[in-house]
């Protein structure tokens, strides 16, 4: 248990900014852990806090990629212990009595706990969480490297098992950002023929050293009549934030192919009716995860050395890692790191 009395967050205080603040360090209610923060990612879903979307209230702490040790635990908490290692992700909690929670589907639970929307998240050295929402982290895994795993990873990760296609099929990743490079990765251990689509002759080395067997260079070739070449993809996962760019793959979907979005364009996707008609194509959104599932991201990861490409910076720097990361000037996560952590991975 921590002997400090106070401790260091960083708070969203207006659109667009971030304050360093101290704050006096939290006692866990009951069915909450406090937690020693070692990392957390810097997410573009962050932007919700930090821009004032969604009528998140300031100051609120902003992070949902949380990875640290467990430092008390509150009345009821039996099942976690003191200097245990955990994550926190983006759903960190559900209501267990709206009507998803009921059906067991509390992914789209309606009343969620959302770290870094609804309670403050992991941009600070402390942070309290629900027990129920916390995720073990294995022992051997560098915190760095695990945090964008708790969304970046489980959204890609959970996508391409739940999309129906099979080892030998065809998949496509939209994009080679944060989303996409670890949908790469996940895609090629998954036993899939991937293909990257990016924009740039210059994202070719790249796409072909995370694990794509083709790379396609939207600029100069014409995205639907490359898949179709190779008999279609079975699913195109979405993970550019272009609206323009996922539709243009729906034509390259194989029959029955899914185009799964798991990024927000700022426009609506355009869809052709005719394109989705003639091949019984759909196209379909896919969020996060449960606990479970971010435990079994983390452990495929682990066992598949698919590791995240990061950029590392200290808490102070929070605001600089927050504007690179929204002008996509970071390759291709962004980390805030609390503690010196093992060795990282490229």
């Amino acid at each position: 248990m921590t002997s400090r009395t106070t401790y260091k967050a960083i708070v969203a205080t207006a659109p667009g900014q971030l304050e360093l603040v101290e704050r006096p360090v939290p006692t866990p209610g009951p069915g909450q852990v406090r937690i020693e923060v070692e990392a957390c990612g810097v997410c573009h879903s962050d932007s919700a806090t930090v821009e004032g979307f969604a009528g998140v209230p300031y100051p609120r702490v902003p992070g949902h990629e949380v990875i640290g040790r467990i430092d008390a635990v509150g009345d009821g908490v039996h099942e976690w212990k003191v200097g245990q290692r955990v994550g926190v992700g983006f759903l960190a909690g559900e209501d267990g009595t709206c009507p998803s929670c009921r059906q067991g589907d509390p992914v789209t639970c309606q009343n969620p706990v959302i770290t870094g929307m609804t309670t403050d998240g992991g941009y600070a050295e402390i942070m309290l969480a629900e027990a129920r929402g916390l995720v073990k982290v294995p022992e051997d895994l560098d915190a760095a490297q695990a945090a964008p795993l708790l969304c970046a990873g489980l959204t890609t990760f959970n996508a391409l098992r739940h999309s129906g296609a099979q080892a030998g099929d065809v998949v496509a990743i939209h994009g080679l950002g944060g989303l996409g490079h670890l949908g790469v990765q996940f895609a090629r251990k998954m036993g899939f023929h991937t293909v990257a689509i990016a924009r740039g002759a210059n994202k070719a080395e790249l796409a072909l050293s995370l694990g794509a067997h083709r790379y396609i260079d939207a600029t100069v070739e014409d995205v639907a009549a490359v898949l179709r070449s190779m008999g279609g993809a079975r699913v195109v996962l979405g993970t550019a934030p272009t609206a323009q760019g996922m539709a243009q793959t729906i034509p390259g979907l194989s029959p029955r192919g899914q185009l799964v979005v798991v990024a927000v364009p700022g426009e609506p996707i355009t869809v052709n009716a005719t394109d989705l008609i003639f091949g019984a194509r759909s196209v379909a959104g896919a969020l996060t995860g449960t606990v479970a599932d971010n435990e079994q991201t983390l452990a495929f990861a682990n066992l598949q050395d698919i590791r995240a490409h990061v950029e590392t910076f200290p808490l102070e720097q929070a605001q600089e890692a927050y504007d690179r990361m929204m002008r996509a000037e970071v390759r291709l996560r962004a980390v805030l790191v609390m503690k010196p952590s093992s060795p990282q991975h490229p």
